[in-house]
């Protein structure tokens, strides 16, 4: 395959779409007052699954990219913890900060100045396109349950 096709296809995978529901999709239109309401409890609601994206992508991006970045606490520092209501500026914040790490994995893709199939210096013989790919697979993968939550909850369109 082409280099600049396969980083076109990166870039497209980052992004959601086609056979997977992006992120703005997944969570446009959702009323408020159901951010933070898990249908039963064994689920998370969509405000949890949505910092847990960002936090998660944040965490791929950064590990990708600096030595020196010291990964959360697994399993508890990848999930938030219980906010009760979630205002307008939570909400946003997350969504900006989610949007800003997503871009800067998309130039990392388009960034032809690098080889994602080597190895990273720092990455335990892991490649830049493994963490690109993952973070695509784990964006989508959670992308899907905010949806189903959203059903659950009678607050999808």
């Amino acid at each position: 395959m082409k280099e600049s096709l396969m980083r076109d296809n990166l870039v497209e995978l980052l992004r959601g779409g086609h056979a997977h529901a992006n992120i703005k999709d997944a969570i446009n239109g959702l009323t408020p007052k159901n951010r933070n309401v898990r249908p039963n409890r064994e689920l998370h609601s969509v405000w949890e699954l949505l910092e847990h994206i960002r936090i998660s992508q944040e965490d791929i991006l950064r590990y990708t990219l600096d030595r020196n970045w010291k990964s959360p606490k697994w399993p508890e520092e990848y999930w938030p913890k219980d906010e009760g209501n979630i205002s307008d500026e939570m909400w946003h914040n997350t969504i900006n900060k989610f949007d800003s790490d997503l871009n800067e994995l998309i130039n990392l893709a388009k960034n032809s100045e690098i080889d994602i199939t080597s190895e990273i210096p720092h990455g335990e013989g892991r490649t830049y396109l493994r963490e690109i790919m993952m973070a695509a697979n784990h964006n989508s993968y959670h992308t899907g349950q905010i949806i189903s939550v959203r059903k659950l909850l009678d607050d999808w369109k």
